[in-house]
């Protein structure tokens, strides 16, 4: 069981809040305490210093089908080197995104960057263009901690979203109900708050919705909305998009939906129905603010509860993350092909499976994604500089691992593996990264 004094309660609010704590700043929020910890991790009014060590990547600009030569062969060709430029580019954007959550001084910022990115899934696979998903990752980043109407307004309009959920297939006559009903289902609402009367007309107030090639931009087209009137929750008018999502978030399960969805991402997975839901939610309906929720959501006794502090698995992003924060690594430095091993591992940023996201907890744990971690762990392990570890007598090291990763300590199966490893420092450490005690969040 998870130790309970405030070193222990800290290192917790970090892995789940922050992608894991390093022993300095672990050590410095000790010394602060809990609350007090809360505050200056919610508190993302400052700029993120350590973005500037992770610059972010450029793109080369589109090109259009009407840009391309007339003769077959060469137009072939430029296809082809534009598909070249775009797998490119995703790489470099995959490492610059691993590299900011690694090197960033405002984590929180990140992680949720990370849960928008997984609560209102887009893949590059289906959009095609790198620099679209970096537009969409700077949304959830400037927006995701603030008010969640905002948040949901801004990403509807959104390039990536609009390709990702064929807005320009929905036109005046012809409704495409994918965009309404994910909306509904995954997005604001949850299954069975919504009616398929909702989903049919809230299809005809998002009918114009395009994304513009030409322009890179959101473009209404007048001639392809429907502007008749329309009836969604109950409610008849001259209904556009902007009106609809404003509508669903005013249903009273919407707010509870949005806070079980948070935490089930940061503490356990939940319903709506839950009673910590309902002691959260009145708040939060109120003024939909995400920062003041996360701060609620971390003081909140539950958080800290037995069941919470077991009640997650480590996703492959953050497992890679954490691991990289602290051992003080990069992307570039950890003796593998990184994009290669989150494929390995299940997930790929930019890339989630479907508009449901990624699945939670169980599902990572098979034996092919702890080969795969254990393949990362001894590689990182060969990179890392353990002074921290090689300094001590042998039978401590097993404590100044766990101190180098902040885990409370290990179980009596882990203490016997380690045990067995302590006189050679890389190993141990692999072993640790692998451990129960690690990847459990």
């Amino acid at each position: 069981m998870p130790g309970d004094d405030t070193r222990s309660r800290i290192a917790h609010l970090y892995r789940r809040a922050a992608f894991g704590a390093r022993p300095e700043e672990l050590d410095a929020a000790v010394a602060a305490g809990y609350e007090a910890t809360v505050d200056k991790l919610v508190d993302l009014t400052a700029a993120d210093a350590g973005a500037a060590a992770a610059p972010a990547p450029t793109f080369t600009p589109e090109v259009l089908a009407a840009q391309l030569p007339p003769d077959p062969e060469a137009r072939r060709q430029a296809q082809l080197a534009g598909q070249k430029a775009n797998r490119e580019e995703g790489r470099r954007l995959n490492q610059w995104w691993i590299d900011r959550m690694v090197l960033s001084t405002t984590p929180l910022r990140e992680r949720l960057t990370l849960f928008w990115h997984d609560h209102f899934a887009t893949s590059v696979q289906k959009v095609k263009e790198p620099a679209l998903m970096y537009r969409q990752n700077e949304i959830f980043r400037a927006l995701g901690t603030g008010n969640f109407e905002t948040l949901a307004q801004a990403v509807a309009k959104d390039p990536a979203m609009l390709i990702w959920l064929d807005a320009n297939e929905n036109r005046k006559g012809r409704p495409n109900e994918n965009f309404a009903r994910e909306l509904f289902e995954l997005f604001l609402l949850g299954i069975g708050n919504y009616t398929e009367g909702d989903v049919q007309e809230g299809a005809r107030a998002f009918t114009g919705w395009q994304y513009r090639r030409q322009t890179g931009a959101f473009n209404l087209t007048p001639a392809q909305h429907d502007s008749a009137a329309k009836t969604v929750f109950g409610q008849t008018g001259n209904f556009g998009g902007e009106d609809v999502i404003r509508m669903a978030i005013a249903q009273p399960a919407s707010a509870a939906y949005v806070v079980s969805r948070l935490w089930s991402g940061f503490v356990r997975p939940v319903a709506a129905t839950d009673p910590v839901i309902r002691q959260l939610t009145p708040a939060f309906a109120k003024d939909l603010d995400v920062g003041k929720l996360m701060r609620a959501i971390f003081l909140h006794p539950e958080f800290l509860a037995p069941a919470s502090r077991t009640g997650l698995v480590k996703q492959p992003i953050e497992y890679v993350v954490g691991t990289l924060r602290a051992l003080g690594l990069r992307a570039a430095g950890t003796g593998t092909n990184l994009p290669q091993t989150l494929d390995a591992l299940g997930q790929q940023p930019f890339a989630p499976p479907s508009v449901g996201g990624w699945p939670p907890n169980g599902y990572w744990l098979t034996t092919s994604f702890a080969l795969t971690r254990l393949r990362f762990a001894s590689a990182v392990a060969q990179k890392a500089k353990l002074d921290s570890i090689t300094s001590v007598p042998v039978t401590d090291r097993p404590a100044a691992v766990a101190r180098l990763l902040s885990v409370d300590g290990w179980g009596p199966s882990t203490s016997a593996g380690l045990a067995q490893v302590a006189g050679d420092p890389k190993a141990l450490l692999a072993v640790a990264l692998v451990s129960p005690e690690y990847v459990l969040a």
